[in-house]
């Protein structure tokens, strides 16, 4: 029996009846089906069809539920185009690495190509994996790789929440031409239809595909003392949502008075009758959960724990204790893959990187996965997962971000994490992302989700976390001055603010104005093509049609009211009908003989004006608070010359405007003003490299202000001076005009990154700088990328610097990179 009819055995007769319509109406779909070793559920067939009848889609679906394959037909639809493109956009690198080699295996490697910022490989292929930022440079820029383009997949397009970076995702949506059609894959998100809304509003006709299922169902229980115990009730006497009386009974004891009847708590003494039953001396340690989980067949397993130093301790813990979840020949191939997949690295930088002590853990099928390990050891853990090879991995919830680890178990050790200030619990949609990696598809019947007992917890508390399957979807767009100059280059500003008034961020605040802002861009549009009609080769037409019209205008009034007027009154309007025709009959055109014609045109394109403007009046009362805000970042550019006005009022770049163009970031601005009044400009390639990194850095929030003789000597402590003068400007500047402006510069990491830059060695600068070895990877990349933009600026001496610091950065372990 093919895979797809042994799908259809488990449908009910009237999902098989829509299932065989769907299979008649799409011949493409089917062709697809069949190169599959499984059959697609009812949503994804449902999303592929509308995909191949000519729609954009969203797609919300659980994690592991299998939205991805619907952004894999895209690709199979347009690898059958003759020269038909797809774009794969994902929000974090490691994810575009993983889809990038998924394609390549597919299709080859000519066909594919991959663009992360720091990684540049085949870009004018078919299928191009990029992360979103490039995409949206790429659509500023008027790139030529957009020819052809037909697809674009959004993966995880629910990051469009994410304060720092969610706004690329709202730039890309509402910038890409209309033609490209959209795959947008999201966690559940309780506002889908309303995002959906949004996206039929901007992009055109786009469908929405919810699925609430799980293709593979999720047991979830509570580890009290050495029992699992099933969170809800299975006796089979209650609903599903009922929490398991046991568990009720455990909380009792545990926390609560016991008494034989409800209005008696106390014993013959007077005292109050407590029965603790479980404390957190009675919790297992991870050795002891390991191998209950292990004897339960519940491996592989992930436990989140939402702390770096947490998980790299509870590696070391299970391995004191002696857990080994490998064979020999396991540990054999295991040895093979890390040789092959680290033999770039230098052997002196292995024992600061701890490496032997992390080869040591993933022997014995165990390790941990964090933003703190360096890139190379965390692709080959995530290989090594995928290869069941490692069995048991200790990870923040950074793992249950787009990448693909499924495990048989998640584990999770506690419902409260640090949020930089306190401890507050997760929510709903966390629970969700972190749980959603139990149950492997194909391998396994059911996941399984194992939450910790603690004392005084509330297990009807968490029955409810774990019953909200969804959370909202909020918009965290806001301008940016080098968006500003970018839009404006492009569109000017009339245009530019007409866009982003279709922001997702408008259309929440008020729904009414995306719709009609829409339609005043469609509008203009054909205004255009009615001005086009209109034009006469002998002048101005427009100015003969307002003669026109005037005229018009003054009979019809006349006549509407001759007998009430005075002989002065008829008199001036005739002082006025005679001077209207004697000027129509002396203007140029009047002698055209497409005159009546072009006049056709004109009117069309008066009442669409005036239709128009009505329009605009419409979306002026309404909040506007996203143009708001841009229109006073255009104030601080007209103030600072990044922007001039014409005698019109249009706004066009100047030299300085065109150099903001080219610096993303949130130190966009301070950056172009560095540069425009020379502050960088006798810094040496490492001063410079120190320099980039400090705007760039965050430091933690423990982390107490570096003395200045702790900072590079030289040229670089008087160029720190200005720039945190011209910082201070530009905070005062932006205060007056009533926008936020930016978090003080940090200099935490310029020391070692000077040293960096100067050939120090990792140890060296891995002590100096107080960062794990992941850390310093991936602020020395952040750093690398503004480097990038400084190199490609018309400042010949600031860019052969950023040219020479990023040949002295670019070494050791930041060179490192799997995909090169």
């Amino acid at each position: 029996m093919a895979p797809s009819q042994a799908a259809d055995e488990t449908l009910s007769p009237a999902e098989r009846y829509a299932l065989s319509k769907v299979k008649i109406a799409s011949p493409v779909v089917d062709d697809f089906r069949q190169g599959l070793k499984f059959d697609l559920d009812p949503f994804q067939i449902e999303a592929c069809r509308l995909l191949e009848a000519g729609s954009s889609v969203l797609v919300a679906a659980p994690t592991g539920a299998g939205k991805t394959i619907v952004a894999e037909f895209a690709v199979y639809m347009a690898m059958k185009q003759r020269s038909a493109k797809v774009f794969y956009t994902a929000p974090i690198k490691a994810l575009s690495n993983q889809k990038f080699q998924e394609f390549v295996a597919e299709y080859g490697p000519d066909d594919v190509g991959l663009l992360t910022g720091d990684t540049n490989i085949n870009p004018t292929a078919r299928i191009v994996v990029m992360t979103t930022e490039v995409l949206r440079n790429m659509l500023y820029a008027g790139s030529d790789l957009l020819t052809n383009l037909a697809f674009v997949v959004m993966d995880e397009v629910h990051y469009l929440a994410d304060r720092f970076r969610g706004a690329v995702w709202e730039e890309v949506i509402i910038h890409l031409p209309e033609s490209v059609r959209m795959v947008s894959l999201s966690a559940t998100v309780s506002n889908a239809e309303e995002f959906g809304d949004w996206l039929q509003a901007v992009r055109g006709h786009t469908e929405v595909i919810v699925s609430e299922d799980r293709p593979v169902p999720l047991d979830q229980h509570m580890l009290v003392r050495h029992k699992l115990l099933d969170l809800f009730d299975g006796t089979g006497q209650a609903t599903t949502s009922r929490v398991n009386p046991e568990l009720m009974r455990i909380a009792r004891s545990a926390g609560a008075p016991v008494s034989r009847n409800r209005n008696d708590n106390r014993g013959r003494n007077g005292k109050s009758r407590y029965r603790p039953q479980v404390s957190e001396s009675a919790r297992m340690d991870r050795a002891e959960i390991t191998d209950l989980l292990d004897e339960h067949n519940l491996l592989p397993a992930i436990f989140f724990i939402f702390s770096r130093n947490g998980c790299d301790q509870a590696v070391k813990q299970v391995l004191r204790a002696g857990v080994r979840l490998t064979t020999a020949e396991e540990r054999d191939e295991i040895r093979y893959i890390v040789d092959e997949r680290c033999r770039t690295l230098l052997d002196e930088d292995l024992a600061v990187l701890g490496y032997w002590e992390w080869l040591e853990g993933l022997e014995r099928g165990v390790a941990a996965h964090h933003a703190g390990l360096l890139p190379a050891f965390k692709e080959v853990v995530e290989e090594l997962f995928q290869k069941k090879l490692v069995r048991v991995v200790f990870a923040t919830e950074t793992l249950a971000l787009g990448i693909n680890m499924p495990a048989r178990t998640v584990v999770l050790e506690s419902l409260e994490k640090y949020n930089g200030e306190g401890r507050v619990p997760i929510t709903p949609g966390e629970y969700t992302q972190l749980t959603g990696r139990a149950g492997r598809r194909g391998i396994d019947v059911e996941g399984h989700s194992v939450i910790q007992w603690r004392d005084g917890v509330d297990p009807q508390a968490v029955a409810s976390l774990a019953s909200r399957r969804t959370y909202p979807l909020n918009s965290s767009f806001k301008p940016t001055y080098n968006m500003a100059v970018n839009l404006i280059d492009r569109f000017g500003r009339v245009r530019t603010r007409e866009s982003l008034e279709l922001s997702f961020a408008q259309f929440q605040a008020d729904r009414a104005v995306v719709d009609l802002a829409r339609k005043v861009r469609q509008q203009e549009e054909t205004l255009e093509g009615y001005k086009k009609a209109m034009t006469c080769h002998l002048g101005d037409f427009a100015e003969y049609a307002a003669l026109r019209r005037e005229l018009s205008d003054v009979e019809r009034s006349g006549a509407g009211r001759a007998d009430m007027q005075t002989r002065a009154e008829r008199d001036s309007r005739q002082k006025k009908v005679t001077e209207l025709r004697r000027r129509m009959k002396a203007h140029p055109v009047s002698n055209c003989p497409d005159r009546e014609q072009h006049a056709r045109w004109a009117e069309r394109w008066y009442r669409l004006k005036r239709e128009t403007d009505h329009l605009n009046a419409q979306i002026n009362t309404r909040t506007g608070a996203i143009a708001k805000v841009f229109d006073r970042i255009t104030e601080v550019l007209l103030q600072l010359e990044y922007l001039q006005a014409d005698s019109a009022g249009e706004l066009t770049l100047t030299d300085t405007g065109k150099n903001l163009k080219r610096i993303y970031g949130e130190r966009d601005l301070l950056v172009a003003e560095c540069i425009r009044r020379g502050v960088w400009a006798n810094l040496d390639p490492a001063g410079l490299a120190a320099m980039a990194c400090s705007l760039v850095y965050e430091p933690r929030r423990d982390e107490s202000e570096i003395p200045e003789r702790f900072l590079p000597r030289g040229p670089f402590r008087g160029a720190l001076e200005k720039t945190n003068e011209l910082w201070h400007d530009l905070q005062e500047l932006e205060t007056r005009h009533r926008l936020p402006g930016s978090s003080p510069i940090s200099v935490g990491l310029a020391k070692p990154m000077n040293e960096w830059a100067r050939g120090a060695s990792l140890d060296t600068v891995l002590f100096d700088a107080d960062l794990a070895a992941g850390d310093f990877v991936r602020w020395t990349k952040q750093t690398i990328d503004l480097l990038d933009q400084l190199q490609n600026l018309p400042d010949v001496k600031v860019a052969t610097t950023a040219r020479l610091a990023l040949d002295l950065v670019k070494r050791g372990i930041v060179a490192y990179s799997s995909v090169a």
